[in-house]
């Protein structure tokens, strides 16, 4: 429920967070461990068993498993590591970014001979895994990675003739650290120099690597905490190679004396909220579309949709009186969140005003922000005081954001300079050159700034359909508008011509629907209705944004692994 602030209460509500500065990883770490040494700093399940570890424990393992990856010769190495979510894929990401090495995340979900790929690219030197998969590949494939030395598995006790095992090296570690050796502790890095290489999934086109720093991946989590406020227990659900848990998840929660809380699957979530009980949790707009609809569905089927809708309307009242009694009125549906959810961070993708509106109406605050791997990967987010979920809130501290070449409605690309861009390309100067230009990276999204300042996303510069009389068309703010159908699942939008002579025609909606849903419903001919319902939805939209074609489909559409449709695939 947003409300007008004064130009006093403004000011109050942008007043920066005070964070205590550091400088490096390894600083941030020695931090987290000295402020609550004996605070649980994740917590996990592993073979059934819950397992917990402190921050003391977890700075003295990482120190364990540095000083044994230096007595292998990989203190200055490219070390990839690809697997599930897990506590072993945590220490060894925050072990190598504290070292003078560089460290390579790869997506799990990605195709085999992307993998070698990548891996080759990267010049990887050592490659830690987690999953009998990984291990079926490089053994079919160990002749093609010749420039890997060392195969370390997550998975076993003890070292292999094929694998190394990364817990044996912990303990390995322990024994030479007991011993004096101190290689560990005593490395000083270039905070300048390539610290993390992240491949871009992307739904076009090749991946690419984005270079980050020290000073890029330290700049995020200091300017970051700055403007978002962590509460001291989240539930970790999204994936570790994506910049956005790595970063803005695990580096920001630990810096915070967070207690981590790793999520196994997708389907566990939903589980672990009520095992964990979380007060906030990173998720991206698909996600929190399910919740909605989910809480919803629910409502409806058990018959409690309309006094839900009464509820809200009374709460709201109250709380413009200063009565806040959201905890209490809502009780029955956070309890299905495990009662202590009280913020949500969302970001990655475009989120629907009446989703943000919702949570906020049941307790839950929905923190909308705007990230990018090539910005470490945070330029902006909405503030505790001042959120708008139509927009993905105010620029980092750190950074300086124009508008390029802005349209008659202030619409124009997404420019970024600062602290939080990356180094450029790995190993791609020509690309680099494209998407830096005068220590500015070009985003590739369009938008405009709102009144008071914060970013508002219209679509990426790739997806603009500029129609015959020079409008410009988002194909995603049409699309965000055909989501809030109950029913529909996904959907594109996208230009159509004539067949016979390729005229350009009109606009055109491809959708998959929910089957469950229509039959819910009792929604007979599905074709009918969808079009019924986009017809209606466009009735206040200028003429030419209007959708003139539905067309259903039987499939979802394929995916990227960050879950995005590929707009290429769609037809």
């Amino acid at each position: 429920m947003s409300k007008k602030l004064s130009p006093k209460q403004l000011a109050k509500a942008l007043e920066y967070n005070s964070v205590r500065p550091f400088s490096s990883l390894q600083e941030m770490l020695t931090i987290a461990r000295d402020t609550n040494p004996d605070k649980e700093a994740f917590m996990y399940k592993e073979k059934g068993q819950q397992k917990s570890v402190t921050y003391r424990e977890f700075k003295d393992q990482t120190i364990a498993l540095g000083t044994a990856f230096n007595e292998l010769g990989l203190s200055k190495s490219h070390i990839a590591c690809i697997g599930e979510n897990s506590y072993l894929w945590v220490l060894s990401y925050l072990t190598v970014v504290g070292s003078e090495g560089v460290f390579v995340p790869i997506d799990k979900l990605i195709e085999d001979e992307a993998i070698l790929n990548l891996l080759r690219h990267s010049e990887s030197e050592a490659l830690i895994f987690g999953g009998e998969r990984y291990a079926e590949i490089i053994r079919k494939n160990r002749d093609k990675l010749t420039g890997i030395k060392y195969f370390i598995s997550m998975d076993i006790e003890e070292d292999t003739e094929e694998f190394v095992s990364l817990r044996r090296l912990v303990s390995r570690g322990f024994e030479l650290v007991a011993a004096g050796d101190q290689s560990y502790e005593s490395m000083k890095s270039d905070p300048n120099a390539l610290k993390m290489l992240v491949y871009t999934s992307g739904t076009t086109g090749n991946p690419k690597g984005v270079m980050l720093s020290e000073h890029n991946l330290v700049s995020s989590v200091y300017y970051g905490l700055h403007v978002c406020t962590v509460h001291t227990k989240c539930l970790s659900v999204l994936p570790y190679h994506h910049t956005y848990e790595a970063v803005c998840g695990l580096l920001v929660g630990l810096y915070k004396n967070v207690t981590i809380c790793i999520n196994e699957s997708l389907r566990t979530v939903l589980p672990n909220l009520q095992h964990y009980k979380p007060d906030y949790i990173y998720l991206v707009p698909a996600f929190v579309e399910v919740f909605y609809k989910r809480i919803w569905d629910t409502a409806e089927k058990t018959g409690k949709a309309k006094m839900l809708r009464i509820l809200i309307k009374v709460s709201n009242a109250l709380r413009k009186c200063g009565i806040d009694l959201r905890r209490k009125l809502f009780a029955s549906v956070t309890k299905n969140f495990g009662g202590n959810l009280v913020k949500i961070v969302c970001g990655g993708a475009p989120l629907r005003s009446e989703v943000g509106d919702f949570f906020d109406s049941i307790g839950i605050a929905l923190m909308n922000g705007y990230g990018i791997s090539e910005c470490s990967p945070l330029v902006s987010v909405n503030r505790d005081q001042i959120s708008d979920p139509a927009t993905v809130g105010f620029p980092l501290p750190c950074l300086e954001v124009k508008i390029d070449d802005p349209d008659e409605d202030g619409n124009g690309e997404i420019m970024v300079k600062g602290d939080v861009v990356m180094l450029g390309y790995y190993k791609m100067p020509e690309e680099s050159a494209v998407a830096l230009q005068d220590g500015w990276f070009r985003t590739g999204d369009f938008g405009h700034f709102s009144e008071i300042g914060q970013i508002v996303i219209t679509g990426r510069k790739k997806n603009i359909i500029i129609l015959a009389n020079g409008k410009n068309v988002y194909p995603e703010e049409l699309e965000n508008s055909v989501m809030s159908i109950p029913y529909v699942k996904e959907v594109i939008v996208s230009e159509y011509t004539r067949s016979e002579d390729g005229e350009k025609q009109g606009l055109s909606a491809e959708v998959f629907l929910d089957k469950d849903k229509l039959a819910e419903l009792g929604v007979e001919d599905a074709e009918k209705k969808i079009k019924e319902d986009v017809d209606a939805l466009c009735e206040s939209m200028p003429p030419y944004k209007k959708i003139t074609r539905v067309v259903v489909r039987d499939t979802e559409f394929a995916k990227t692994t960050s879950n995005k449709i590929k707009r290429s695939y769609a037809k």
